[in-house]
């Protein structure tokens, strides 16, 4: 990896984050002028490199970007933004092609069509995928052609802590090198959040470690708009074992028929929705939980045995080979379950081509939130909205940088009176806490008791953690947890100003849905928070 040992750094476009948004951009932005990736770990941890199931585009004969606009749109529980559905659906073949030409290898029939999978909430086979392993396979590819474009600098171990924003416009961002455990100025003409998403803020979670939220705590620190931090998509079918740490069962399974049981092998889903388990996430997640907390069970199970072992090693390879690993033969017994946080739906308010109401500030990626998802995302779409946004953020960042001003200098940092801490359990300690909290009153049920109770415990632990950043020398650890804060403070609040239950924000104190969807827009101002509530257009 390169390395930059200067305190302070100029560049065209800076990009915080390098999973498909990030990487996918990078590469189409790189003829524009000096593009530096920043990475908080390595490239190869991200969300992308777990995604399983692949990406939705109707590429059938039988299918039609009109039945994938209205199943988005179904999914989406009356929030999608029609006009961000259509541009994001009808461009998805042209993203599919341009993968392709970089190297991805989707799978295949014996007729050389593309072997489309069927997932919960599509009416159609649509998704994309390379058997079980999509997102490595995408990862991988991006990894590659990046590292061998040399107009593109890729920092790895550097850490972003806030943004710099002057008179409105983004002039970059405070980074911690972590190699050198230096604060360094990375200063961009056009800076692009593409940091993923916000699991690590629950105690169970299909999100890698990276997942806290940093984009979407630092544009609201920044002041830029953050919108439907409420949804929180909670995937059904996490693999429950103590060894297993974040391991996904991909919805595809359910999609080849796999059945979802209780202990004694009895298919409960019929109890829940006709669709059964080909119901929507949110729904077949309410199910599971509601199954738990009625058996008092660790969890429930996923049984795809009678697909038969030849199928199964087949279509879904890592998936068998992680689970056999465990001792658990997925062709022969059922796999344990339970449900987990996966997709924040909500985040940093943006246009389809990335734009936020910071100048010079743009978000693409699960850290943004343009609307196509609505209250609920459909299966698949996730990297779909990825790819589409960083296609047409490339296209606005090489307006900005052409026509725009010019990157320029700002303060160092300042460390005042901070010494080395002696007390790193407190960051471990809040950490725990800060989870724990957030599954058990702000989880896949809610309720406005359980709001106040996490409002009250969210604002004690902020105080504790703001103290200990400000008097202690920056860690990484000590970034995640206080992004982590404003990120649960932000679902919280947004949660509890929901006043009804849409998509996959279910409050048993309001059933019912509004008659007239709307948007949750945050804005932080000073130490207050305003919050407005927009129509959906």
């Amino acid at each position: 990896m390169d390395t930059i040992d200067s305190l302070e750094t100029m560049c065209d476009v800076l990009i915080i984050g390098s999973g498909i948004a990030g990487l996918s951009m990078a590469l189409k932005v790189a003829s524009i002028g000096k593009v530096i990736v920043l990475t908080k770990t390595n490239l190869t941890e991200c969300a992308t490199i777990l995604a399983q199931a692949g990406i939705s585009a109707a590429l059938s004969t039988d299918d039609s970007f009109e039945t994938h606009i209205q199943d988005t749109v179904n999914v989406g529980d009356g929030l999608c933004h029609l006009d961000v559905v259509k541009k994001i659906v009808s461009a998805a073949p042209e993203r599919i092609e341009e993968l392709v030409k970089w190297g991805v290898q989707f799978s295949k029939k014996e007729n050389d069509h593309y072997d489309l999978g069927l997932e919960a909430g599509h009416s159609h086979r649509r998704v994309v995928h390379s058997k079980d392993i999509t997102g490595a396979d995408i990862q991988n590819v991006l990894i590659a052609r990046v590292l061998e474009d040399p107009r593109i600098t890729v920092l790895e171990n550097h850490i972003a802590i806030n943004l710099k924003v002057r008179s409105g416009r983004c002039l970059g961002a405070y980074v911690l090198d972590k190699n050198q455990d230096l604060v360094k100025n990375f200063a961009a003409k056009v800076t692009v959040l593409a940091t993923g998403g916000v699991g690590k803020a629950f105690l169970y979670t299909s999100n890698p470690d990276i997942s806290s939220g940093d984009g979407i705590a630092m544009a609201y620190r920044a002041g830029a708009t953050i919108m439907n931090m409420e949804f929180i998509q909670f995937h059904p079918t996490l693999l429950y074992h103590p060894f297993a740490k974040s391991f996904l069962i991909s919805e595809a399974l359910r999609g080849e028929g796999a059945k979802l049981v209780d202990e004694a092998g009895f298919q409960f889903m019929s109890s829940y929705d006709s669709r059964m388990e080909l119901a929507p996430r949110d729904v077949v997640a309410r199910a599971i939980d509601s199954e738990l907390k009625r058996s008092g069970s660790d969890c429930l199970f996923l049984d795809i045995s009678f697909k038969g072992s030849d199928f199964i090693q087949k279509r879904f390879p890592g998936i068998f080979a992680k689970c056999f690993e465990l001792g658990i033969d997925i062709s022969k017994e059922p796999i344990p379950i339970v449900p987990a946080a996966h997709y924040a739906i909500g985040g940093v308010k943006a246009s389809v081509s990335g734009l936020t109401d910071i100048l010079g500030l743009l978000a693409i990626g699960e850290v943004a939130c343009t609307g196509f998802h609505g209250a609920n995302r459909l299966a698949s779409n996730s990297l779909l909205e990825s790819s589409v946004m960083a296609h047409y953020a490339a296209n606005e960042c090489r307006n900005l940088v052409n026509n725009g001003p010019p990157a320029c200098s700002f303060s160092r940092w300042q460390s005042g009176d901070a010494v080395d801490s002696d007390e790193s359990v407190v960051v471990s300690q809040n950490w725990m806490e800060l989870r724990l909290l957030m599954w058990n009153y702000v989880g896949v049920v809610r309720s406005d008791k359980r709001f106040r109770r996490a409002k009250q415990r969210i604002h004690l632990l902020q105080d504790e953690i703001n103290q200990y950043y400000w008097n202690f020398h920056i860690t990484s650890d000590l970034i995640e947890l206080r992004n982590l804060a404003d990120i649960a403070q932000m679902i919280i609040d947004a949660g509890f100003h929901r006043k009804e239950s849409r998509g996959v924000h279910f409050t048993i104190d309001y059933p019912m849905k509004r008659k007239t969807p709307k948007d949750t827009l945050l804005r932080k101002s000073v130490r207050s928070e305003i919050f407005n509530f927009s129509t959906c257009e």
